[in-house]
């Protein structure tokens, strides 16, 4: 499946007291690296908003192995685990600027209808995308 790299260089304020990058930051970090996957398949998710698609989170996970802190450039693979339907799941791993595997994720999203709030089909355009 398509994986794509995204990088962040981590901010003092996302960090703690101990310099070390909170984890409700992460969530974050995971939804930059989505639309940037997003985007290298030539979709916008600002578009798909226009569209009345909305991608709700329904699951998240994580496993924090070590610590990322202040100034490292955190490294983002993102994977897609398949062909999405009604849900779209991803896997990630983050490597600080050493290469290091720090955390490992996933997240599942629903396509929705931003007018009945309902889940529906993966748009044909993104499917079509996946597939080149």
């Amino acid at each position: 499946m398509k994986s794509h790299q995204t990088y962040v260089k981590v901010r003092y304020a996302e960090t703690d007291q101990m310099g070390v990058v909170h984890h409700g930051n992460y969530a974050q970090y995971l939804e930059m690296a989505r639309i940037d996957w997003l985007e290298e398949l030539g979709v916008s998710y600002g578009s798909m908003e226009k569209d009345g698609i909305m991608l709700p989170v329904y699951v998240m996970s994580f496993k924090f192995l070590q610590p990322a802190h202040f100034e490292d450039t955190l490294r983002i693979e993102t994977k897609l685990m398949e062909l999405p339907r009604v849900k779209i799941g991803f896997e990630y791993t983050i490597y600080n600027q050493n290469e290091q595997l720090i955390t490992t994720a996933s997240t599942v999203l629903v396509f929705m209808d931003s007018i009945t709030k309902r889940p529906v089909r993966c748009p044909q355009f993104l499917l079509e995308k996946l597939k080149d």
